[in-house]
């Protein structure tokens, strides 16, 4: 006489707290998709207007805080 041996995989072993077996997707979880679409790389660049106006700025904020301290010396 043989004994019953119960299959050992994992998609029969009993889930606690009825989790879900290996292999099966949530239902939540099998219509989502990302919707993004392929990459496409930019074409272009930043203007450059709004560039130099940045880089005045900078500037101008540099030159301020130069003349700041150079007046907090003396």
């Amino acid at each position: 006489m043989s004994a019953h041996v119960p299959d050992p995989s994992p998609q029969n072993t009993p889930r606690p707290y009825g989790g879900v077996p290996p292999g099966e997707t949530p239902p939540g979880e099998s219509s989502t998709g990302s919707g993004a679409g392929p990459y496409r790389p930019l074409t272009r660049g930043w203007g450059k207007g709004p560039l130099v106006v940045i880089c005045l700025l900078a500037v101008v904020c540099a030159l301020f805080f130069l003349a700041y301290a150079v007046m907090l010396n003396l």
